[in-house]
């Protein structure tokens, strides 16, 4: 037997090998996704070779990431909750969608991942899987394995010399990629407690940040980025810069008690600094160059294709027909906003397109000659008609 295992390096994907080896009697492909977690991944294949891995890849998947899954979602201002960006959401189908390449070109029987049975992870990874290949075989050794803790998988490491570093476990749990860090359990179990004073990486508290407003602005074409401050840039560079300036200024944190999909609530703290100044730059444009019929109706749509990606669905046809939509809507989404970022604020500070559907003359309360103002009153009567008539008729 073959198994394509999602590979971090660390303890319960370390132990997973030797595991997977063991109880499946099968040669473990190990596979480790570069996204932007900032971690040091040259010796991750290594590691994994000693482990026991008969093979391991480790790929910069980077621009694909930004260009083909972050900028499609910002493309729908797609928000969960009306809240969250959706930066760990978003990595799964793609690093599932390499264990089923890798499983192909591999001939492997069976792809492995280290989600638990609790999160919504587990789906996320697997629905990919299905959706690729619907005859594969998945293990998730969290559900079947005998391990309740972090200090039996420390101690089977030890028992079979799997080269992990045994560190006092962090009081919550973290995920980052290019796009967000998530900050999930230990400490942050209890709603009521106000993250650590310290617990920030992409971005700086606010009250730290500088006392200077920064000013930058984003050009847009066909509703995706492409420029900042007049320098034209790839996704991955894009994604990069922001990063930096929005995390310099304090942007990008929020706080929620979200509705996962196996059914409970959790308490997670998101920094998504980048994200945040992109989906409010996306706003502004498509506030100029929509119309106003196709603006709300995509916008009723969001909250589905946002529930679509969190819960996994990425490559079902009903989120493919609905990114056709939002994408429809794109075509005139072109131009420049200027943001002002100040002490964890991101305020539109100005708004330009080529595409623009803001008439001046229409929207100006001086004096013009295009809109008739007694105009206004068949308007306001033939749409007060059925208000008028319920009245007359019922009286409630």
């Amino acid at each position: 037997m073959k198994i394509v295992l999602a590979y971090s390096g660390g303890l319960d994907t370390s132990v997973a090998i030797k595991w997977l080896k063991e109880t499946y009697n099968a040669e473990v492909i190990a596979f480790c996704a570069d996204l932007g977690q900032e971690e040091e991944l040259g010796g991750v294949h290594e590691k994994a070779i000693n482990t026991g891995a008969v093979k391991a890849f480790v790929e910069d998947l980077r621009e694909e990431f930004v260009r083909d899954y972050i900028f499609p979602m910002l493309r729908a201002n797609a928000v969960y909750e009306g809240v969250y960006l959706m930066g760990t959401s978003i990595a799964r189908p793609l690093i599932a969608k390499r264990l089923i390449d890798i499983a192909n070109s591999e001939g492997a029987d069976a792809v492995a991942h280290g989600a638990t049975g609790k999160g919504n992870d587990q789906v996320r990874f697997e629905l990919t899987c299905y959706a690729l290949k619907p005859d594969i075989k998945i293990i998730a050794p969290w559900r079947v394995w005998p391990f309740k803790s972090r200090q039996s998988l420390i101690e089977y490491a030890s028992e079979h010399g799997i080269p992990v570093t045994a560190t006092k476990e962090k009081p919550y749990s973290t995920d980052r990629n290019i796009f967000h860090i998530s900050y999930e359990g230990g400490i942050l179990e209890d709603p009521w407690a106000e993250p650590p004073a310290g617990m920030y990486t992409m971005m700086l508290p606010p009250e730290k940040a500088k006392d200077k407003p920064v000013y930058i602005e984003i050009e847009y074409e066909g509703g995706n980025p492409v420029a900042i401050d007049g320098n034209r840039m790839g996704p991955l560079e894009i994604m990069q810069t922001l990063n930096r300036v929005a995390g310099e200024n304090g942007i990008g944190r929020v706080d929620l008690v979200e509705n996962r999909y196996v059914g409970m609530k959790s308490r997670g703290v998101y920094e998504t600094p980048g994200g945040t100044v992109l989906h409010a730059a996306h706003r502004a444009v498509e506030s100029l160059a929509l119309d106003r019929e196709v603006l709300h109706l995509r916008d009723s749509l969001i909250p589905r294709y946002a529930e679509l990606v969190y819960y996994g669905y990425w490559f079902s046809p009903e989120r493919k027909m609905l990114q056709g939509l939002m994408d429809g809507a794109q075509t005139d989404v072109s131009g420049t906003v200027r943001l002002k970022l100040y002490k964890g604020s991101c305020q539109v500070a100005g708004r330009k397109s080529g595409r623009s559907l803001y008439h001046p003359e229409l929207a100006t309360f001086e004096e013009e000659r295009i809109y008739d103002q007694k105009d206004a009153e068949g308007f306001i009567k033939l749409n007060a008609l059925r208000l008028r008539v319920q009245k007359l008729l019922r009286g409630n």
